[in-house]
């Protein structure tokens, strides 16, 4: 089955087997601008309400989609920005009852998504869950309250088990980002889930493809019962919230390599093929044999006319694209 994978630009068809070979280049990405900035929410006061669709997928799995008969797994990237509240409408089109719990925003217990504070949704029922977000701001002690910007993801809570362990284990997950006013906004988004010792479900990684020169966001999320370690080649990140240095005497850490455990999630920016040139860029969990079982996927950077030199065939997934652009 082939999954969606929901990015900011363009709906692509990832190549099918790719593969990873050395690759000398001398062409280099050209900077890319800032460009894009997340604006303020449109209307505070008013919130925007999606809706959001439970269903029951081939091979015994289940997805989340925007539309009936559109579940994919991961499921569709929702985006905030502080101070927007959302209200989600699921609709259970499974034949098991299904829940809908967030991480990272603010939210009631009538909106939790679990049986304790039965919020969760019944076969052929519907439910409103309702996340709010703020900015940051100062407590009446004079402390410091963080804001709702991150990386965070949402997911059942009620499948196979009473913490929806079957759900999970189904494929009902998927990114939230929660973005504050003013944060560079990427040109794709990819999202990797590692669920036990699969990405996205899939048995070999999928693959996702930008062109040389673009702004590409990974959101990493972390599911199961087994710890990882998330590391792509050719690219490097900061290790903040955005995964971009604020200036020059930003003392974040830069990366390329990051452990991540259950239920934990974060994202990053990189230029596509800045200073390593177009190629087959293996992503990948470095728990050695984690990758041996599959745990590996291609970020494939074409050159500017499209053009993705080649390797030897490693195998794996295929991701696509969908228009999530603002």
């Amino acid at each position: 089955m082939t999954r969606s994978v929901f990015s900011r630009r363009a709906f692509t068809t990832a190549a099918t087997a790719a593969a990873i070979a050395p690759l000398v280049v001398s062409a280099q990405a050209d900077a890319a601008p800032v460009g894009r900035t997340a604006p303020p929410p449109a209307d505070p006061g008013k919130p925007r309400r999606i809706t959001l669709y439970v269903e029951n997928l081939p091979n015994g799995e289940m997805g989340y989609g925007l539309a009936p008969g559109k579940a994919t797994i991961p499921g569709p990237l929702i985006e905030m920005v502080e101070g927007e509240t959302l209200e989600v409408e699921l609709v259970n089109n499974a034949d098991v009852t299904a829940s809908l719990h967030v991480h990272g925003v603010d939210y009631e217990t009538s909106s939790d998504g679990t049986r304790m504070n039965d919020s969760v949704v019944a076969p052929g029922a519907r439910r409103v869950y309702v996340w709010r977000t703020h900015a940051p701001g100062r407590r009446p002690g004079g402390t410091i309250e963080p804001g709702s910007a991150g990386y965070w993801h949402y997911h059942d809570h009620v499948v196979g088990t009473d913490h929806g362990t079957g759900g999970i284990k189904k494929g009902l997950y998927g990114p939230l980002v929660v973005r504050r006013k003013g944060d560079t906004l990427p040109d794709k988004t990819f999202t990797v889930v590692f669920n036990d010792v699969k990405i996205n479900n899939l048995a070999a990684g999928p693959h996702f493809l930008a062109k040389i020169g673009e702004r590409v966001e990974f959101i990493v999320i972390t599911h199961g019962s087994v710890f990882h370690t998330f590391h792509i080649h050719g690219h490097r990140w900061a290790d903040n919230r955005t995964g971009l240095l604020e200036s020059p005497q930003d003392p974040s850490r830069i990366i390329d390599t990051k452990t991540t455990g259950p239920a934990e999630s974060f994202g990053f920016q990189v230029i596509a093929g800045e200073r390593v040139g177009p190629g087959m860029w293996m992503y990948h969990c470095h728990v050695q044999s984690h990758s041996d079982m599959g745990m590996a996927g291609v970020f494939m950077v074409s050159d500017q006319n499209g053009n993705v030199p080649g390797g030897h065939d490693m195998g794996g997934g295929s991701g696509g694209g969908m228009d999530m652009s603002h």
